[in-house]
């Protein structure tokens, strides 16, 4: 049986069969709404259910609350429908008023910034301009079937540019990239997309957290702050293996004398021969030792999920953290 799922701020309105989930059957039929790891885990696709009959998923560490879900939220990725039903799309205020797209680029310089990390630069068509919130990520659209999430690594404002992070994992987009895509090739984009974006309604103290190329929306808003001239205090700390992992590490120092912005890097398996002298273990367990007392702060994290799951546990337990941001996607 097919149910009409109508979406409010959008308009937008789709069927959905009931042996299928509320996101499916939008990609399936082309809308681009909210979404990114699909699993349950981020919480991007977290909506209020309206008017309407929907049968709820929860799995192991999903974003959904017992209660959230006692107050009608529900995660399009898990949820089905088993009656016409009416839902408002999660926006923030932050990135309410800012229209998901197809974008058109072309590739203008590719970097190597490690030996498994691609820095892509795209120019869009002349006089084109994608309006995004920093740390807000797009889809890389390969073919009718193959989309990857990729976050923004540029602040808003550089129109006419696009700038892209993406380490080699094997996927079919990176293999496409590190092996196939050059100066002038065409790619096309899908988004914005995600609500993981400063929010403006305080001025709380903010740390944040990347594994890998979860730097590239952490870049994103940390240029942002510098460019407002924000007064917020910010620490910002780079989990890696090796010292090369920190593949932009002078210019996360450089944002220390900039903004006075504190930058702790932390390798969890530094070598001998990499002669490290900064912090080293697991950086939730180095967060919890800085900040005993999180419960003022607001936290954003983007990398590993294995990261993301301990660093929740660990500050929200050890610390008392309450506010806490996340960007999560599969492998690319």
């Amino acid at each position: 049986m097919q149910h009409e799922i109508h979406c409010r701020p959008l308009g937008l309105t789709y069927t959905c069969g009931e042996d299928e989930t509320l996101l499916a059957a939008a990609l399936r039929q082309g809308h681009i709404v909210p979404h990114s790891c699909s699993s349950g885990r981020c919480g991007t696709c977290k909506v209020r259910i309206l008017e309407g009959d929907v049968e709820r998923a929860t799995p192991k560490d999903c974003a959904l609350t017992p209660a959230e879900e006692a107050e009608g939220l529900a995660l399009l990725c898990q949820s089905r429908a088993h009656s016409p039903v009416t839902l408002e799309l999660n926006m923030i205020d932050e990135t309410a008023d800012i229209p998901v797209r197809r974008i058109m680029s072309r590739v203008h310089e590719l970097e190597r910034v490690a030996s498994d990390v691609m820095r892509i630069t795209l120019k869009l068509a002349e006089g084109d301009a994608v309006k995004f919130a920093a740390g807000q990520h797009v889809n890389v659209v390969l073919g009718a079937s193959v989309r990857r999430c990729v976050s923004i690594a540029n602040s808003p404002g550089q129109d006419g540019f696009v700038e892209l992070h993406l380490k080699n994992y094997g996927g079919v987009l990176s293999t496409h990239v590190f092996e196939k895509l050059k100066a002038g090739d065409l790619i096309r984009m899908e988004g914005p997309l995600g609500i993981f974006a400063i929010r403006r309604s305080t001025e709380r103290p903010i740390v944040f957290v990347a594994s890998g190329t979860g730097f590239a929306p952490i870049k994103a808003m940390v240029e942002q702050l510098i460019h407002e001239g924000s007064r917020r205090p910010v620490a910002f700390y780079w989990a890696g293996r090796r010292p090369a992992d920190l593949y932009m590490d002078e210019l996360a120092r450089s944002w220390e004398a900039r903004a006075g912005l504190r930058y702790v890097p932390v390798l969890a398996q530094p070598l001998p021969e990499d002669q490290w002298q900064g912090k080293t273990g697991f950086v939730q367990d180095v967060i919890a030792q800085d900040f005993p007392d999180l419960s003022g702060h607001e936290l954003y994290i983007c990398g590993a999920p294995i990261l993301i799951d301990s660093a929740r546990k660990v500050l929200q337990e050890r610390c008392g953290l309450r506010d806490f941001y996340t960007d999560e996607f599969k492998k690319s």
